[in-house]
Parts: C-alpha cells; structure tokens; sequence
C-alpha cells in the first residue's frame, strides 16, 4: 500500500500528497528512502533522490499507444499480432530484459514454450564477474557489510558516482557504525585516471588517494598490487605510469587494514579480457585473506541485471545466455549472445523488453523486432509491433535484486500511469500460443 503522510519541511507548505520510503529502481542501488509527491503534473522526487532517479520517476509517459506496423491500435490487437509473430518464428530472441522479477519470470516462461534464447542487454559486463564465479570462485562483500566494515576503499577503473550517483552517499561517507561508536575514518584510493571524487567527503573521510594509470591497464596495477601481497614485488620502477612506490604503499595498507573492500563496475571494464582482471582482483582478495580479512565488491545492477541474471538461474538452473530451441534449457555464454546472435544472422525474431530507461533501446537489426518498452524509448527503425509498459516502481509495484544479490526489494505502484504490466503482456502471449 502507498504510504501517503503529511510529510512537511520547516518553512513549507504541508504536503498532504507525498510518498516515503519509496525504493528507486532506476540503479542497481536500489535505494530505499526517497519521497516523492504526486500531483496533477506527475510525480516529483522532494527528498533523497539523485540524477537518475528524477530522471526516471519525473518522466511523462502519458499518451503512448501500443501499434502495429507503426499505426495506433488498441492493446489486444497489439499482443494479438505480437503472438502471431513468435508463433511463427523458429528461434525467436529475447533480449534487453529491463524489468523486474515478475517481468523475467513471465519472459523466461515464454522463452520456453516458444524455443527462444534469452540474454539481458548487459549481460556481457556481467560475464566479465560470471567466468571468475563459475571458474575460481571469490569473497564478496555486500553493501551492508561494507558500509559498516571497511577502512580502505579500492575503487578500480569504475565511475561509481556516475554509474550509482548516491553510492559514496549512502555507503562510504556514512558516520554510523554497527559496531562502533566512533569508527575509524576511512581511506579511499581510486584506481585509474578522470575518475570522479565529487562524492567522497565528509568527516568519516580521511584520506583520498590517486593511482593515475589508463583505465584500461587498471589490470597491471591490480596485478603488481597482487605481487606486493604475496612478498614477489615487480622490477620496475613504475607500472602502467604509476608509481611502484605508490602501489607498494597501496599494498601495505590493504594488509594492515581491518577490512578491505576492492570496488569496480563490470560495465566499465570495456576493454580486452577484463575478466582476467576481475580474475587478479579475486586472487588479490583471496591472498589477503590467508592474514586478515578483505573481500570484492562488484556494482552493476542496472536496468533489472541483477533480478535477469538471478531469476535465469532459478527457472532454468544457468544463468542469462540460455536457449529453449531443444525442448530444455542449454546454456552457451558465446553462442547464446544475442548480439553476436544478430550479427550472424542467427535467430529470425527479437523480442526487446525494456521497462526503466528510455535509452534501453534494441539494436539495429534486419529481423523483425517486438518491443515491450516504457514510452519514449530510443528506436532505431519502427518495430513490427511496440507496446507500451509500465515501469515497475513507479507505475505498477514489483520487486528487483539489488546489486549485492542478497536481498529483493518492493516496489510500489505510485500510480504515475495506468500502463500495462510487461509481465502480463507476456502471459497472455504465452497464454494464446
């Protein structure tokens, strides 16, 4: 149930319109605390939110019609010609997958009964963490853990305060302590050129400390980083143009502190074989751990990955880039890629799922293209059939897997819109096969 209060700023009018404890889909944060009021003019962020979220629960998604062939029609005739279209494909692909848990499980479900493949629009970034997991395993933190634990901060080649804007906010600038009192301040070092520190302040702060190298070598320092741990330091005077005496330093203080937590954003590991060097940061993680304690802390979450890649797992037993063509699930993190799949002319129809942002959009492709999207969405040609949905959070309640995978988080229907729920449009797909 919505929870309307008579929340009231000192010096401002009561607001007998606003929501709190509203959870912001919008990042894989998932942050819990924003309030939002709704009014004639839609919905408006008042307290706790952030870029992304104004831009995802301000947004006017009034007025879009699902169509056919790029005419207005009504909502049955749209599932209508969107069934008629899987009906006939013989390997139909679902991909982009912005959506909640609900949304994945109606697309899996379907994915089945037609013989489709299904993979999330960020799915490769995520492979970049899935190859260590399922080859060498890791420690990880949570963001709970972490925000009450760490001393030192390792951000690693990751933009986090564009990627996940309230990031420092809630986890590393935080006063408080589980089990302290007075914790201790906090160092945080980033990794890589041109990162954005903005964010990083306030009196649980002390030091903020650079290691300048390209973000695409941010493997070498992790790996001379490593060496220094296990008593092997590398010859060389400086690694990927920073200094050896820096990353000695680095090294140190990672193995003195109580609890050293190192941070990257698969996404912006975009260069070749970066999860090699996810790979080095689980070793690195591991060899501090013979002496102390340290462990990971991966942020992604996006757009529904996390819940896509969680959801694959418990329905089909593998995660995302599985196919249903045989009957029973099979599972190939190279030949099921749907854009590789497109480029190779594999697959005769996309089904394109995006609920949260309009820049979710599908890719250029010469197949027909079924798209389940919130209105706005960024299009490269006039798809087959496009239904408008609803984004789960603001327009309809659901739930999504925030980024650490340990827990699942509400959403509420603010009432922004009445838009269709993507997972019933595909249950009634499915439903008339």
């Amino acid at each position: 149930m919505t929870n309307w209060t008579q929340a009231q700023t000192p010096g401002t009018p009561p607001q007998s319109n606003a929501i709190t404890d509203v959870a912001c889909p919008f990042c894989g944060l998932v942050c819990d605390d924003l309030e939002l009021a709704l009014d004639e003019n839609g919905l408006r962020v008042t307290k706790n939110g952030c870029a992304k979220a104004v831009a995802g629960f301000e947004r006017q998604v009034d007025g879009a019609k699902p169509q056919v062939d790029g005419r207005d029609v009504d909502l049955a005739t749209a599932i209508k010609a969107a069934t008629e279209l899987i009906r006939a494909s013989s390997l139909p692909l679902y991909g982009g997958l912005g959506t909640d848990v609900d949304g994945i499980r109606a697309v899996m479900a379907l994915a089945d009964k037609s013989g489709g493949v299904v993979d999330h629009a960020l799915s490769e970034g995520q492979y970049r963490n899935f190859h260590v997991l399922q080859t060498r395993g890791w420690v990880m933190s949570t963001l709970t853990e972490t925000r009450n634990r760490a001393d030192v901060i390792v951000v690693l080649s990751s933009d986090l305060h564009k990627l996940h804007p309230r990031f420092f906010e809630r986890i590393i600038n935080v006063e408080q302590s589980l089990f302290s009192e007075t914790p201790a301040k906090r160092t945080v070092y980033f990794v890589g050129k041109g990162l954005d520190q903005s964010a990083v302040k306030g009196p649980r702060i002390g030091d903020v400390i650079t290691l300048p190298c390209d973000l695409d070598r941010v493997g070498e320092v992790v790996a001379a980083l490593a060496a220094e741990v296990r008593g092997t330091p590398v010859a060389a005077d400086t690694v990927a143009g920073v200094p050896a005496a820096d990353i000695r330093a680095l090294a140190s203080r990672c193995q003195s502190a109580a609890y050293p937590v190192f941070v990257w954003a698969p996404v912006s590991f975009d260069f070749p074989n970066a999860d090699l060097v996810v790979s080095t940061i689980s070793d690195l993680v591991k060899d501090l751990n013979v002496k102390g304690r340290a462990a990971g802390l991966s942020l992604g979450g996006n757009e529904g990955a996390t819940s896509a890649g969680a959801v694959a797992s418990w329905q089909s037993g593998y995660p995302l880039r599985v196919s249903f063509a045989s009957g029973k699930p099979d599972y190939d993190f190279m030949r099921y890629a749907i854009p590789r799949m497109l480029a190779d002319g594999e697959g005769d129809l996309l089904v394109w799922l995006a609920s949260f942002s309009p820049d979710l959009g599908p890719p250029a492709t010469r197949v027909p293209t079924v798209v389940l999207g919130t209105p706005g969405l960024k299009l490269p040609s006039p798809p087959k059939v496009f239904i408008p949905v609803g984004t789960p959070g603001a327009d309809h309640a659901g739930r999504i897997i925030r980024v650490d995978n340990v827990v699942a988080l509400p959403l509420r229907d603010l009432g922004r819109s009445s838009l269709p729920k993507a997972s019933d449009i595909f249950a009634a797909i499915e439903l008339a096969l």
